[in-house]
C-alpha cells in the first residue's frame, strides 16, 4: 500500500482535547476505508507565516498513513469539508523516517543546523 504524510492545520480557537480529536477523527475515516494510521504527532499551537481566514495561529497536527489512493482522497475531502481545517498538505513517500518528525525534535539533536554566533 502507498505511504503518505499528513499536515494539517485548525483553528485557533479550538482546545487541545478538540484538536487531538480531529486527528483521532480523520484516523478513524482513513481507517474505515481501508487505510492504516501509522503514526500521529500534535505539533501544538504555532504562529503562522500570513492570516488564514483572519486567523495568526493554528494547531499543527502531522499523520503518518499507509492507504489506498480512494480512502485518502475521502479523507482530504472531508478535512477540506470540515470548518475547523484551515489547511490541508498531503506528500506520497516511498519510506516513512524512523522516530520523531523534525517539527519535534529537540534543537540541539537536530543535526543539520548551523551553529549561531
Amino acid at each position: 500500500m502507498p505511504l503518505y504524510e499528513h499536515v494539517f492545520i485548525s483553528r485557533q480557537d479550538l482546545s487541545n482535547t478538540q484538536a487531538e480529536g480531529l486527528i483521532e477523527h480523520f484516523g478513524s475515516i482513513l481507517s474505515d476505508n481501508g487505510g492504516k494510521l501509522v503514526d500521529q504527532e500534535y505539533w501544538g499551537v504555532k504562529t503562522m507565516a500570513y492570516k488564514i481566514n483572519k486567523n495568526r495561529k493554528g494547531h499543527y497536527a502531522f499523520l503518518r498513513t499507509e492507504a489506498p489512493a480512494p480512502a485518502v482522497q475521502e479523507m482530504e475531502r472531508l478535512m477540506r469539508l470540515h470548518d475547523d481545517v484551515m489547511r490541508v498538505l498531503t506528500i506520497k513517500v516511498d519510506v516513512h523516517a524512523e522516530g520523531l518528525s523534525v517539527q519535534m525534535q529537540k534543537r540541539d539533536e537536530r543535526s543539520d543546523r548551523r551553529d549561531r554566533r
